[in-house]
């Protein structure tokens, strides 16, 4: 196949959606098929709506030679109106690929009202889907107010490796806590470290790893606010670290706290469950197709008091509690598909989707 990606940016990009589309197209290259990115620049939003009225890149699309264009859905501002418009000048079909809405985040009641319409037009218009999670899914579906045409591949936790055989976590000092995810307001450090504020000092300390430069502003404020808790010698912000250098830290860590207000899956949950590291993420979004609540981790209301301070006061008070759910998140962990099983369903529905779509139009 000859097929299209529509990114904003460079593949190479660190988040879990990059990671996502990263492995696809290898795996589409490493099947034989012949995939060109196109790219278009990071600008804010409203800039981004510009780009439906772009005549050249309208004519960039229009002279793409594939059977098929997939679009990350994050493109959707610059597309919303275009899509419709290239079905008169382009004979491959569009497939999206949907890690989650932004229209699912949390945002002003104003903001978010635009938003959905703007990605409602545009998942309207596209001709299939690739779903990262069934909860995603199902938030298309709702949105659109009806069934959609797709395949839900689901994200692997298996881009690091793990011991073949897993060591168990136990209590032995402070909880070894671990952050690991780009430090942008989404994903709820700014609770979290509120939530450990209640703990006693020497019960946790934590690690941040991920990039600091995302959203400089709110990181800045992270570390004025751990410098107000006195905490310094027990949060620690690493940067963005190579895969090395982030496996060892996995391996050093017994909990991952990553309590987003919005998670479309959560791949790192399941990359921190390899390593039977019990993992703390959002009760909103796709987390709960990974983590089963109180069983092999938990899951928290996003700014809800108290609720993610209960549940590490659990593993501190409860001897063998965090060895009883460390041994059941790696278990999780190996239930799931691999990339390459996964990537696999992808690329079979696009191939289907493809013959199917060229016989409709012979």
């Amino acid at each position: 196949m000859r097929l299209g990606l529509l990114i904003y940016g460079s593949l190479e990009t660190v988040s879990g959606g990059y990671l996502y589309d990263r492995k696809l197209v290898q795996h589409l290259r490493d099947a034989g098929d012949k995939v060109k990115i196109i790219s278009l620049p990071w600008r804010s939003y409203p800039r981004h709506l510009g780009d439906n009225f772009s005549t050249f890149f309208r004519r960039q699309l229009q002279g793409l030679e594939i059977d098929v264009l997939l679009q990350d859905e994050l493109n959707h501002p610059s597309l919303f109106v275009l899509n419709e418009r290239l079905k008169k000048w382009v004979d491959y079909p569009v497939l999206s690929i949907v890690h989650h809405l932004r229209s699912s985040e949390a945002h002003p009641v104003l903001w978010n009202m635009i938003y959905r319409e703007i990605e409602r037009t545009y998942l309207d218009k596209v001709d299939g889907f690739i779903f990262n999670s069934q909860t995603t899914r199902q938030a298309v579906e709702n949105l659109l107010g009806k069934e959609t045409s797709g395949v839900v591949a689901l994200p692997a936790g298996d881009r690091f490796t793990p011991p073949a055989s897993q060591e168990v976590k136990t209590v032995d000092g402070p909880l070894r806590l671990l952050f690991l995810g780009n430090v942008i307001r989404r994903k709820g450090l700014d609770w979290a470290l509120q939530e450990l504020e209640q703990l006693p000092g020497g019960s946790w300390q934590l690690d941040v790893v991920g990039s600091l430069d995302v959203e400089p502003a709110f990181a800045a404020a992270l570390k004025r606010q751990v410098e107000r808790m006195g905490a310094q010698e027990r949060v620690r912000f690493h940067g963005a670290l190579s895969d090395a250098e982030t496996q060892a830290r996995l391996q050093a860590s017994q909990v991952l706290v990553v309590p987003s207000s919005y998670e479309g899956f959560g791949i790192v949950y399941l990359e921190a469950m390899g390593f039977g590291v019990v993992p703390l993420g959002s009760a909103l979004g796709g987390a709960g197709e990974v983590i089963e609540h109180g069983q092999n981790g938990f899951l928290v209301n996003p700014g809800q008091a108290g609720e993610l301070r209960r549940a590490l006061e659990e593993l501190l008070n409860q001897p063998g509690r965090l060895s009883e759910m460390s041994r059941a998140a790696r278990q999780r962990y190996l239930g799931f598909p691999g990339w390459e099983a996964s990537m696999q369903s992808a690329r079979q529905f696009i191939a289907q989707f493809v013959q199917d779509w060229n016989a409709d139009e012979g």
